[in-house]
């Protein structure tokens, strides 16, 4: 039981599979869980009756291809202050994203070759590792889209990015090809620089 414990991270949440790459069976597993009242929040996936569930990490463990994209990643990346009203995410076409946005999350979708484009990883407020999209895929997702997002937010976000110290405009260039919004970013930046 002592090495169960040990497999409960920093904000009460424990994973199955932990456990059995740990070498603990799946009865002694479960036992340790009903036992304790662990709160089952997703397959696989526990929480400690007294902690707050990392509602990041239960989506990016429920469908670990997709990536957070849009709001989320401006919002990470500090483009913009408001937290986002709902999670977003980006998975590849043809994934079946019905769970998802009856779960409340905004699915975007991209052909699968674009989707590890720009991917990245950040530590959110839990402590969990959560892949995100970089700064220039985040600008190039927010020109993508630009009629979802508010202006207001549209015109914060671009300003912030140009006035970022470790903004990187080739990479951001390469990133606007592959998307084909080269020339709409190139008119921005010519405006904003």
């Amino acid at each position: 039981m002592e090495k169960i414990d040990h497999l409960i991270d920093s904000s009460g949440h424990l994973l199955a599979e932990d456990a059995m790459r740990a070498g603990i069976d799946k009865s002694s597993f479960y036992d340790f869980v009903k036992n304790h009242q662990f709160e089952k929040i997703s397959p696989g996936l526990y929480i400690t009756p007294d902690s707050w569930a990392d509602e990041a990490f239960i989506l990016h463990k429920r469908c670990p291809q997709a990536i957070f994209s849009h709001d989320e990643a401006l919002y990470h990346h500090g483009l913009i202050d408001r937290e986002p009203r709902q999670p977003t995410m980006t998975i590849y076409t043809g994934y079946n994203t019905k769970r998802l946005t009856q779960s409340g999350v905004k699915v975007f979708t991209v052909k699968k070759e674009l989707l590890e484009i720009g991917k990245a990883a950040c530590v959110n407020s839990f402590g969990h590792t959560i892949p995100i999209y970089d700064l220039e895929r985040t600008i190039c997702d927010l020109i993508r889209s630009r009629s979802w997002f508010e202006m207001q937010d549209f015109q914060s976000a671009l300003k912030s990015y140009v006035s970022r110290k470790d903004k990187d405009l080739t990479t951001l260039m390469e990133y606007a090809k592959l998307f084909h919004v080269d020339r709409i970013i190139r008119r921005y930046m010519e405006v904003l620089l």
